[in-house]
């Protein structure tokens, strides 16, 4: 390990300029003018894989954007881990908002500030890398590896599933890798073993039949907007808990374990209030922040439109009124139940003046890997190793769908192994990765590939 150690600290030049050059690509998957961006993306990353020494590399055709794959299946009896990324990016607008043109990696203060530095380009990066240290010293790796990168994430990853249902016996494995999240804060490696899940409802009302002038209508007939947000108050109740009746049924509650995990991490109610603007907190009563933002199911209006937004003054009764409402599930919850029950009850509360439209716009379904899991524990001994110090457990607030896509379809849990930060702006411009974060997760790596098979075989004795 200390060999690979050392390769790695002697090569950290060459790394930030390789990473320079992929970040350099402006791989937009949702502009159509970014296509040849995108397919030239994808061929770097192929290029990139042969030349570490994978085998096997191919570039994969979809509907929309190439799936780029890679192997290294020469360690006979060792678990098989897949690792899944993205080399597709956010658009960087507003751009007058850089410090930095978003193309033009720049490092500033610790920090390598691109778009996709840290989403995701930079930490599926930090992965090659360990990979490289492996086949450049000694030729072998401990474990086999599988490489899934896409090149849709950023818009849905709509052809992602097909490719997985279709190469079941291609991407056949032990356990999925996955580094496209954050840490809970610098200085505090974290491993995250959760994620929540998503229903996204529209909901549109239709009133009187055409525009009305306020004046000559107002009073005679029920504004959209009005029984709108009617509809949306009666959606909580004064303890922030969800109204809908079955929407609780069924939720995994925490462990207490789980609780005392939280308890450790450096966490403020004051400081995170005053991070947002805001002078308190809301919420579901009963629960800690991390416990709402985690481990319980939320529900909240998205967006909300109708009538006249313009400047000036025009007294409209609108014919039309809109809400986005998304909800975040946790496990034991559907989001095709979740959609249902929702429906039932926007309808049950809507006032008969108005005509109710819903729609389950999409949905995605909870996760979660157990703590004691051998590939949780191998990750925790990684990080530790990696950063110099125990890290800490947490779940993510978010969604990732193919999470769960991965344990349905190839029957395997994933680990979730963020380099990121909290404020690293992903999605915003100035998105960065820190680079103590950024070398310490090729640490980590190094690590995990190393112990994975000792934990998994350590875990078979066990059960």
């Amino acid at each position: 390990m200390q060999s690979l150690l050392s390769y790695v600290e002697s090569n950290k030049d060459r790394y930030l300029s390789e990473l320079k050059g992929l970040l350099a690509i402006p791989s937009v998957s949702t502009n159509p003018e970014n296509s040849e961006d995108i397919r030239r993306c994808a061929g770097w990353m192929a290029d990139h894989m042969k030349t570490i020494g994978l085998q096997n590399v191919e570039i994969f055709p979809t509907p929309g954007h190439p799936i780029v794959y890679g192997d290294w299946l020469k360690a006979p009896g060792k678990p098989t881990v897949l690792l899944y990324g993205h080399y597709d990016v956010q658009p960087p607008e507003p751009l007058d908002l850089w410090t930095s043109p978003p193309f033009e990696a720049t490092i500033r203060d610790g920090n390598l500030f691109a778009r996709g530095a840290s989403d995701d380009k930079g930490q599926v990066f930090i992965h090659l890398k360990s990979l490289e240290a492996y086949l450049r010293n000694g030729g072998d790796l401990p474990i086999n590896i599988k490489l899934l990168i896409e090149g849709e994430e950023e818009i849905g990853s709509d052809n992602l599933e097909a490719f997985v249902r279709e190469k079941k016996e291609l991407l056949k494995s032990d356990l999925v890798l996955i580094s496209d999240s954050s840490m809970f804060a610098k200085g505090v490696p974290s491993i995250c073993y959760g994620l929540r899940g998503l229903a996204y409802m529209q909901i549109d009302l239709v009133g009187p039949n055409k525009d009305l002038h306020s004046g000559s209508f107002g009073g005679t007939v029920h504004n959209p907007i009005q029984a709108l947000s009617e509809i949306i108050a009666q959606l909580h109740d004064r303890n922030g808990k969800v109204t809908i009746p079955g929407f609780y049924t069924g939720v995994l509650p925490l462990t207490k374990k789980e609780r005392n995990a939280y308890k450790k991490l450096p966490w403020s109610d004051r400081k995170y209030a005053k991070e947002l603007g805001v002078e308190k907190l809301y919420g579901e009563k009963g629960f800690t922040t991390l416990e709402r933002v985690w481990a319980r199911p939320t529900l909240e209006c998205n967006g909300i439109w109708g009538g006249f937004t313009g400047e000036g003054a025009k007294t409209v009764l609108p014919s039309k009124a809109s809400a986005k409402i998304s909800m975040r599930l946790v496990p034991n919850q559907s989001s095709a139940k979740a959609a249902k029950l929702f429906e039932k009850h926007v309808r049950k509360i809507a006032p008969k003046s108005v005509k109710v439209t819903i729609r389950n716009l999409h949905g995605g379904e909870p996760a979660i890997t157990p703590i004691d899991g051998p590939g949780v524990q191998a990750a925790v001994s990684a990080l530790e190793k990696g950063f110099g110090k125990k890290p800490l457990y947490q779940r993510e607030g978010g969604s990732i769908p193919i999470v769960v896509q991965f344990k349905e379809l190839l029957g395997i849990d994933t680990v979730l192994l963020g380099f990121g930060l909290p404020d690293e702006n992903a999605h915003a411009p100035d998105e960065f990765i820190n680079l103590d974060n950024f070398f310490g997760g090729i640490r980590t790596s190094l690590h995990f590939f190393n112990e994975l098979p000792h934990f998994i075989k350590a875990h078979g004795k066990k059960r």
